[in-house]
């Protein structure tokens, strides 16, 4: 089928404009963006940390150095050395 201009009127110029028109306005000038649910978040924090532990050794010498010299020293263990570990235990087990 062939259209031909009509008393020079293009028939196909206004049907022409309104697409490119509607092209022009269905272009999105929005940046992209992600939105992470709060489930996630804390998902993602587990894992970083089971990461953490993994890579952390299980023993720490200079600690350990560091208690046996205490330890060694007779002035250390005294009473108030001894309640405050005999407190920190039943803390831990919620007495």
């Amino acid at each position: 089928m062939v259209i031909n201009r009509l008393d020079g009127i293009n028939p196909l110029q206004d049907r022409q404009a309104a697409q490119k028109s509607q092209n022009k306005y269905s272009v999105r000038d929005t940046a992209d963006s992600i939105n992470l649910s709060d489930e996630a978040r804390e998902l993602a924090e587990a894992y970083y940390a089971s990461q953490v532990a993994k890579e952390t050794p299980d023993v720490r010498a200079d600690r350990i150095a560091e208690i046996k010299e205490k330890i060694k020293d007779p002035s250390y263990i005294n009473s108030a050395v001894i309640d405050t570990v005999a407190n920190r235990i039943m803390d831990a087990y919620g007495i």
